[in-house]
């Protein structure tokens, strides 16, 4: 292999263009094709700017064009040369250095390459497990690489918005102790201290709490934060949040700021204006018009409660669920009453992946409701069921039927099949909308007791706190989620800022005095220490990120991340470790599972 020597890259192989013929210039980088016509030799110079034709000559350089007979793909290169026009039929206006060509007079390789595990020059089936396990290759991809350079984009837009709203950037702890919420903690030993562990943050939640009462009023941090949970598409074990946290601001203000951040990204990533103020939507009314509090907006087929229109119905399935304290809900497809039976059954295979234990279903078609339920209908229950879903000719009624989570939840997901089948998603729109008034604390049927719906430093609304002892599910809480085409891409609230109601939600949760003590007491203790109001919000970058490159996974926007069992092929993480290691961890080496 031969060495840079004294050469050094005067541009990029996306940069030169007419205004630079006849200049000498030295460029560097990747082989991505070679084509070899007639003797002249050419070679695809690749960069991570982009890409520069270069030519090897016999005529010209008779020893630099033998050389370049054996350049292969990936190989290493540093080249010498003059830029010439390329003749009026070779120009390539798709690239921007497409009227140009080097003609080379210097040749060095600096190194060579085996054989790519997959072409690099074109998009080709390839695993999900070979692309991660040859991740630096995978990154060579233009499109991979894309990807990454508007990642750095959009966290320099992030900075610069937020430093010139006089934020503070402030590093919080990655070892910290375990504190419950919600997911799993990824521990780490102590070796120092036998016996203990370290907890690696779910999220900076509470030192951003404590950077609040310490005065400093307005910080952010773009953070790595952990949860040792299954893992999805759109999941990671370790993953970047753009953490917030204010003083003295409400709701609103909140809101307000974190739209002008988002408008800014997406102007320096995308070249999109957008219009704030977002619309806004209450919880209680998301999930019934869409079942989910994440509602993808893009498109219709709103979900409809049919639940007092069909009590005491002639259908004894529909009656006999409503007298037991559930709800019949249905969606209007419109315009799909020409599908088949065979759709039907695909529709109804799909809604029992979410709990359905079945779908019924009316095609109305020329005035005629055609199902194996409509005989158990009157009349009157048929209109009345019309009239809520403004059903007409060509139209289609599906219908959800069980207790009302696993109804909304059926639908939700049904409307979005509906919608993916019939091609209605316009992935070139951003559909943006803040979800509020969440409850403050759902109950776990599991562990029969309180959860809360965000986390458990959640301020509840100043006039439900009365019925915190009394009906809980009842209190609304100061949280707020931004959504963005059916993603939850961030969520925040006000906090909780006085011990006495900290204390009283806690014990709401199930938490004692002792409990709160040994896992919150630095908390509870800042907050007797005049701990001002303040709220935050917290945002997802890889989902974020997932949507703005149009990806199908957040894989696709971190440089090396795991697969959906939490491993790492290129480094083969996790691993064993030497014995030694466990016991200075005070671990039992011969653990093994039971």
């Amino acid at each position: 292999m031969e060495t840079m020597g004294s050469l050094q890259r005067t541009h990029n192989c996306n940069q030169l263009g007419i205004d630079n013929l006849n200049q000498e210039v030295i460029l560097m980088g990747w082989v991505l094709r070679r084509r070899d016509h007639g003797g002249v030799i050419f070679i695809d110079l690749r960069d991570r700017w982009g890409i520069t034709q270069i030519v090897f000559n016999p005529e010209i350089n008779p020893e630099i064009h033998a050389k370049a007979h054996k350049l292969r793909s990936e190989w290493v290169l540093a080249i010498k040369g003059r830029v010439e026009q390329r003749p009026g039929d070779m120009a390539n206006p798709k690239l921007t250095t497409g009227a140009i060509e080097i003609l080379v007079d210097e040749l060095r390789i600096l190194n060579t390459s085996e054989t790519p595990p997959f072409p690099i020059d074109e998009e080709a089936e390839v695993s999900d497990n070979i692309r991660l396990q040859y991740r630096y290759m995978d990154l060579r991809r233009p499109e991979m690489a894309d990807k990454l350079i508007m990642r750095h984009q959009a966290l320099q837009a992030v900075r610069s918005y937020l430093s010139e709203n006089d934020f503070l950037e402030i590093e919080t702890p990655m070892l910290t102790r375990s504190t419950p919420e919600g997911a799993r903690d990824y521990l780490v030993p102590s070796r120092v201290n036998a016996g203990k562990f370290y907890a690696l943050p779910q999220s900076p939640q509470l030192f951003k709490q404590m950077l609040m009462i310490s005065g400093m009023d307005r910080y952010f941090q773009i953070v790595k934060c952990f949860r040792d949970e299954d893992l999805r598409a759109d999941r990671q074990p370790e993953f970047t949040q753009i953490d917030m946290e204010l003083s003295f601001q409400d709701e609103d203000a909140i809101i307000q700021i974190t739209e002008g951040m988002i408008q800014d990204v997406f102007r320096k990533t995308r070249d999109i204006e957008l219009k704030p103020p977002f619309k806004r939507m209450t919880y209680d009314e998301a999930m019934a018009r869409f079942g989910t509090d994440r509602p993808d907006t893009r498109f219709g087929f709103e979900l409809v409660d049919l639940t007092e229109t069909l009590r005491g119905c002639s259908f004894k399935v529909f009656n006999s669920i409503i007298d037991k304290g559930g709800a019949v809900r249905a969606i209007n497809a419109k315009g799909c009453a020409d599908f088949s039976r065979k759709d039907l059954d695909t529709l109804t295979d799909y809604a029992t992946r979410f709990g359905a234990k079945g779908m019924a279903w009316i095609k109305i078609k020329d005035d005629q409701w055609q199902s194996p339920i409509t005989k158990f209908f009157s009349e009157e229950e048929l209109a009345a069921m019309g009239t809520a879903l403004e059903a007409e000719p060509g139209d289609l009624l599906l219908f959800g039927a069980d207790d009302s989570a696993t109804v909304n939840q059926v639908l939700a997901e049904l409307r979005l099949e509906l919608a993916r089948r019939l091609k209605l998603i316009d992935n070139s729109t951003f559909n943006f909308l803040w979800i509020t008034d969440f409850p403050l604390v759902e109950y776990d049927t599991d562990r029969k007791r309180y959860t809360a719906v965000h986390h458990p430093f959640t301020a509840p609304n100043d006039d439900d706190l009365d019925l915190l002892e009394t009906d809980p599910t009842k209190v609304k809480s100061r949280a707020y989620d931004l959504v963005l085409n059916g993603n939850e891409i961030g969520g925040g609230s006000i906090r909780i800022h006085t011990p006495e109601v900290q204390k009283r939600v806690l014990k709401t949760l199930g938490i004692g005095q002792e409990e709160a003590q040994d896992k919150f007491g630095f908390l509870i203790q800042a907050l007797t220490y005049g701990a001002p109001p303040h709220g935050g919000i917290a945002f997802g970058v890889d989902r974020l990120l997932m949507i703005l490159t149009g990806s199908e996974s957040i894989r696709d926007v971190i440089a090396f991340p795991k697969t959906q069992k939490a491993t790492c092929p290129l480094t083969e993480a996790p691993a064993t470790v030497a014995r030694k290691q466990l016991t200075e961890l005070h671990l039992r080496p011969d653990w093994k599972e039971a």
